[in-house]
């Protein structure tokens, strides 16, 4: 018995919930995987699954040998890596996620310089307005946007965004413009629904944070569809600020309730941080850190 092969078949089983599910995940026979299971468990004289049909359960032995096994795994990972020169050279496959529109207006563009200076390093960018877990979905390096959990994951900051609410010069010449939160319920709203919005928009900051409910006129669920609403004129929208950097630079849009602006939010990248950072890793983060920080700034509405 491959000692190494059947623990990782079992972290794999336990990972997918079941043995199918490593068998797909794995590409391996479900028979086999059964197998490398049972002799795994024969080895060690003590089960470690108990086995239904809906799913797995580890026993308590079980609990500690996938979490000794896991450790294991990964050194010997490191070790691999190392060996083959990955610590020496920058190469290798990174995946990498960010916010969707984020993703392609900052992170996409250093992402295909960064493949230009890097021949021997392939990229996943994922774009995806939800959260991805870095240790279950394989993730590499993540842009977040806002107030970071506390975690043992590694973060380098690279500056702020906020919400801003707008309308097009049109909407506000017709309409007037508000001269406080509350005057939103005189407006037509353009709602965004997206990871980060509700039907209650939050302004001002410290002891003066008020919470103003919004009764939209149009709800989208992207910024994209958000903006060009507003441009159009269909009414306010609220946003975060790199994403009308442009339509308000360009005068098709006007920031208003700047007074009443809630405090940025942070936007750092996170990493998971081993004693040995492999370069693949390190070259990106030197890579993509100062030059996101200066589109950043560069496309600041002022926030």
């Amino acid at each position: 018995m491959d000692r190494i092969d059947a623990m990782a078949t079992l972290v794999a089983a336990v990972d997918a919930g079941s043995l199918s599910g490593a068998s797909r995940t794995l590409g391996m026979p479900l028979a086999t995987v059964s197998r490398k299971v049972s002799d795994l468990e024969a080895h060690l004289r003590t089960q470690l699954l108990i086995r239904s049909s809906r799913r797995l359960t580890l026993t308590e032995a079980g609990v500690a040998f996938v979490a000794s096994a896991r450790r294991l795994l990964d050194d010997l990972d490191e070790a691999e890596r190392a060996a083959s020169g990955e610590y020496r050279a920058p190469r290798g496959h990174l995946n990498i996620t960010a916010p969707i529109m984020f993703g392609r207006l900052h992170v996409e563009p250093v992402v295909l310089d960064f493949l230009e200076a890097y021949p021997e390093i392939t990229v996943r960018l994922t774009l995806a307005d939800t959260v991805m877990n870095l240790v279950d979905d394989h993730v590499d390096v993540a842009v977040r946007v806002g107030k970071l959990p506390d975690s043992r994951l590694m973060a380098l900051r690279l500056g702020e965004i906020g919400w801003v609410a707008c309308a097009s010069p049109d909407y506000l010449a017709h309409r007037g413009e508000p001269d406080s939160p509350e005057a939103l319920a005189d407006h037509d709203c353009v709602m965004f629904e997206g990871l980060y919005s509700t039907h209650v928009w939050t302004f001002g900051r410290d002891k003066q944070v008020r919470d103003i409910s919004v009764r939209p006129r149009l709800s989208v669920n992207s910024a994209d569809a958000a903006i060009a609403a507003a441009v159009r004129g269909a009414g306010i929208t609220r946003v975060l600020s790199y994403q009308v950097a442009a339509p308000v630079a360009e005068g098709t849009l006007r920031l208003i309730l700047q007074a009443f602006e809630p405090a940025p939010l942070p936007v750092h990248l996170l990493y998971a941080g081993p004693s040995l950072l492999p370069l693949k890793l390190r070259a990106f983060l030197d890579f993509a850190g100062p030059r996101l920080r200066a589109t950043m700034s560069a496309s600041s509405t002022g926030v």
